[in-house]
């Protein structure tokens, strides 16, 4: 399994030098099977108009998959040309809440963009997602709904029968206080879709000492998905989403400062980065 990260960033894209090492795209995940074109997307923030450099010329041709309808999420949709493409395949499944294309016309469609979902060229299909387990691609996804502020969200686990990895891109504690990080307690949920998983990607907007002041927004502090990763095994941890004033010499000293005895290897995603798995050390 190959990820290529196209945005990492989380709420707004964040432009300018002192952000350029870890990136200003927001949030989305590509994966592929080893060597071949991806064609399993996880959210559409900005990052997603990154994909389609990797496809030389040639149109999307697969699935993509919304943890949630935050504007964060949703800002690449309309800009993706690979999926706007005469000879494109999508089908975009989005955690079920209403008619698909209803929801995402209100935020895609004019006055607030000149087309809707439903105007993109090629084959798309809008579905809505429920718990459970699903086959996207050659990809197993398990589905499970996660606490976050402000709608329903979904975080994904995903295998291709070699190597595992869990995706909650947007998550917070159950309330604040406790769980083995002293930071919230984990959902039962969060366990069941990070537990021996060999990567996982999650959400880490906030420092342990921001977090108690800034918790109502509906987020994880890093420490707390470090903490997560260790009570159920995680075999890595990529902190991810991160704060859009987050500045590359502050992602530095945060990873500085989580570099304690963990039991496996820690770091902070980048834009364009790739990872393969298995092999990730």
């Amino acid at each position: 399994m190959r990820l290529f990260l196209g945005g990492v960033r989380g709420s707004t894209p964040a432009p300018g030098p002192e952000f350029v090492r870890y990136g200003g795209h927001t949030s989305c995940v590509a994966l592929a099977h080893d060597d071949e074109p991806p064609r399993l997307l996880l959210d559409a923030g900005t990052g997603l108009r990154q994909v389609t450099p990797l496809l030389d010329g040639a149109p999307f041709v697969g699935t993509l998959l919304l943890g949630h309808l935050h504007w964060d999420h949703m800002q690449g949709l309309p800009f993706f040309s690979a999926g706007d493409n005469e000879d494109a395949r999508v089908d975009l499944f989005m955690p079920a809440q209403g008619d698909p294309i209803e929801v995402l016309e209100r935020m895609v469609s004019p006055p607030f963009f000149p087309i809707s979902p439903v105007e993109l060229r090629g084959k798309w299909s809008f579905g809505a997602l429920q718990p459970g387990n699903h086959e996207f691609e050659g990809f197993s996804v398990a589905a499970l709904e996660i606490p976050h502020k402000g709608g329903r969200t979904f975080g994904y686990r995903i295998s291709d029968g070699t190597a595992t990895i869990t995706y909650m891109s947007d998550h917070s504690p159950i309330a604040f206080g406790g769980g083995g990080a002293g930071l919230g307690e984990y959902h039962e949920a969060a366990r069941a879709l990070v537990t021996k998983t060999d990567l996982l990607i999650h959400d880490s907007q906030h420092t342990a000492k921001e977090f108690a002041e800034l918790s109502f927004l509906g987020h994880s502090a890093a420490e707390y998905a470090l903490g997560l990763g260790e009570a159920c095994g995680a075999g890595k941890v990529l902190l991810f989403h991160h704060a859009p004033n987050r500045t590359d010499e502050q992602m530095d000293e945060i990873l500085r400062s989580c570099q304690v005895d963990y039991g496996f290897p820690i770091e902070a995603a980048r834009d364009g980065g790739i990872i393969d798995l298995p092999g990730i050390g």
